[in-house]
């Protein structure tokens, strides 16, 4: 079962790869759940909850459930 929902605001890393230091506020516009054998897009993630999340930019992209976490207003 998906941790976010569609239109759920969270927090993103700002770089793809390595150790994020920084998060960016990002919405969900986007949930696929991948199994054992997933497509060729989709053998970059491990199996599990991946999302497409879109930036206030309006540029999106994916990422696995582990790499996001819930906004916090603050």
């Amino acid at each position: 079962m998906p941790k976010f929902t569609y239109n759920g605001i969270v927090c993103a890393p700002a770089a793809i790869g390595g150790n994020a230091i920084e998060y960016r506020k990002a919405w969900v516009v986007g949930i696929f759940e991948i199994d054992k054998e997933p497509g060729s897009y989709w053998k970059k993630f491990p199996a599990g909850v991946v999302y497409t999340v879109e930036f206030e930019d309006g540029s999106s992209t994916e990422f696995h459930e582990n790499d996001l976490r819930a906004w916090e207003k603050g």
